[in-house]
């Protein structure tokens, strides 16, 4: 009995980094993406939400494989293949700060807007940001984990209630769910496909976060997790995420397909039609709940992202530094965290200045950001499937069939990268 109790309290220790990685892609991916892609295409794209998913699971794994069986990052690892390695890390780590703390701080500043009723959109971005920094500034890692779990645990459960009540509500369109082509037949479309699979359920730079927050946790804690217990917690938060993208999928089909309603461009806009979806299900009455809850794991999305890429930006910057024979042992500011965390603040926000009164608008933005996450993949999965060798890892190497399944994951992001790549250029038609 004390055995098993004591077995529980270890794993509940080891719980964290993966509910860190859970609420990262459960959010502008999940709410965003997900949901227009039911409303616009009912249950066609499903397979290409379940096909990702299955596909990019080894490169994410191996995140948390890595650090607990070497007590090192992925960027850590990223760097001993070369320096060359990291360079290229770092230039698709820049890339992904600006456009992707940008297209989750846009959406979450929308339904901010949405949920306190504040119309000023800069003043919005300006609190949203300005909260962030001052969280993750005063209280780092521990403040983090202990909101994330409160906030992931609220949104599951309440989207699991409203997909139910909409399945037993039946659609509401006049067409067929499995009506539209497998396939999209327009340029646009392939796009759209391509924006839909870059941040399903995330995108795979961020593979490296889980590995920086294990690290951080187990600082935090003192306490040194079992591989069995680090990849039950990502498991636990990679599952989730598979699982609520599906929900978010029908959410869209069910309620918006065949209806010839649209999901608004505008990020305040926008926020009101996700609310909508779960009102029109449970009724009015929960307006004030749903809106709390979206805006909730909208705001843990936004913190998450933004700690995650300061993080990696610090450890990139703390080995390039080591490397030209700095000492790194000597506090400099202007590699430190919280800086790190002021410029991802300050690169987010300005593309959001830029954008939010353009018709490109919010989603244009994030479609951008979403593809952008989809043409890099390829490279973030080939390094991470050579560091998980067994000459790395010894018997933490992953086993047979996640290689195997890893070398088709790989084909099927460069493939479909490649065809995105040739689509674009005009080589076809």
């Amino acid at each position: 009995m004390a055995k098993s109790i004591r077995k529980r309290k270890n794993l509940f220790k080891a719980l964290g980094p993966g509910i860190l990685f859970a609420s990262t892609a459960i959010g502008v991916s999940h709410l965003v993406q997900r949901t227009q892609a039911g409303a616009d295409y009912g249950f066609a794209l499903l397979w290409a939400v379940i096909l990702a998913n299955l596909f990019k699971y080894p490169f994410f794994e191996y995140g948390s494989r890595y650090a607990n069986a070497t007590g090192t990052t992925l960027i850590d690892g990223y760097r001993k293949m070369g320096k060359w390695v990291l360079a290229i890390y770092f230039l698709i780590n820049i890339l992904s700060t600006f456009l992707v703390i940008a297209a989750v701080g846009f959406v979450t500043s929308g339904f901010m807007q949405n949920l306190f009723g504040i119309e000023n959109s800069n003043l919005t971005t300006l609190l949203l940001f300005g909260i962030c920094s001052l969280i993750l500034i005063s209280g780092k890692y521990n403040v983090l984990d202990k909101l994330i779990k409160i906030l992931g645990i609220v949104l599951l459960i309440t989207t699991v209630f409203a997909v139910t009540l909409t399945f037993l509500k039946g659609p509401q369109g006049d067409l067929g769910l499995w009506s539209k082509s497998w396939f999209p037949d327009s340029t646009m479309g392939v796009f759209f496909l391509l924006a839909l699979m870059g941040w399903m359920p995330t995108a795979l730079d961020i593979s490296a976060w889980s590995s920086l927050w294990i690290i951080e946790k187990e600082k935090s804690t003192g306490y040194k997790p079992s591989m069995k217990e680090t990849l039950f917690d990502f498991n636990f938060g990679y599952l989730s995420t598979a699982f609520l993208s599906i929900c978010f999928v029908g959410l869209g089909a069910f309620i918006l397909f065949g209806t010839g309603e649209e999901l608004a461009n505008g990020a305040a806009g926008f926020a009101s039609g996700i609310v909508g979806l779960y009102t029109n299900t449970m009724g009015q009455w929960a307006y004030p709940i749903i809106a709390s809850c979206a805006f909730s794991i909208m705001f843990s999305t936004c913190i998450t992202v933004i700690d995650g890429y300061s993080r990696s930006t610090e450890k990139i910057v703390e080995l390039f530094r080591k490397d030209a024979g700095s000492d790194i042992a000597k506090p400099n500011f202007w590699s430190s965290y919280r800086f790190m965390i002021i410029l991802s603040s300050l690169s987010g926000m300005s593309l959001i200045f830029l954008f939010q009164n353009s018709d490109f608008g919010m989603k244009g933005l994030v479609n951008i950001a979403t593809t952008m996450s989809f043409i890099v993949a390829p490279f973030v999965a080939i390094f991470n499937v050579l560091l998980v060798r067994k000459r790395n890892l010894g018997e933490f190497a992953p086993p047979l069939w996640m290689r195997i399944l890893s070398y088709l994951g790989i084909l099927f992001l460069t493939g479909f990268t490649v065809y995105f790549l040739m689509l674009k250029f005009g080589l076809i038609v």
